[in-house]
């Protein structure tokens, strides 16, 4: 069965750090480039960063540059994101993506609050 699915969010305070892992199954993770993405109620999704299934390269958005790391554990067939220094505007559902697949996962809840 071809999904994601995504894991690792949870409660933090501000400046605390998760991380979020996203499974892969049906698929061979390193063929493919996966994004995560997060969607705050009422607010258009949005894309926070990506890894190239072809040399690596990522991007970020500048919310996320500097605090948050994408990475993949092909083995695993595992793309994570490590997010330290978080702050109350993380507060969302994180989705990881894969634009060749069209394939969203269910997404985890990040909640970030004093």
């Amino acid at each position: 069965q071809l999904q994601f699915v995504e894991s690792g969010g949870g409660s933090v305070q501000p400046g605390g750090s998760l991380r979020l892992s996203c499974a892969a199954s049906g698929l061979t993770l390193d063929d493919y480039a996966i994004g995560w993405f997060r969607r705050v109620p009422g607010r258009d999704r949005e894309g926070i960063s990506c890894l190239s299934s072809s040399d690596g390269s990522t991007y970020y958005a500048d919310s996320a540059k500097g605090r948050f790391t994408i990475s993949r554990d092909n083995a695993k067939r595992t793309v994570y994101l490590q997010m330290n220094s978080l702050k109350e505007e993380d507060t969302a559902v994180y989705y990881c993506y894969s634009a060749a697949r069209r394939l969203w996962g269910q997404g985890t809840q990040v909640t970030v609050s004093s």
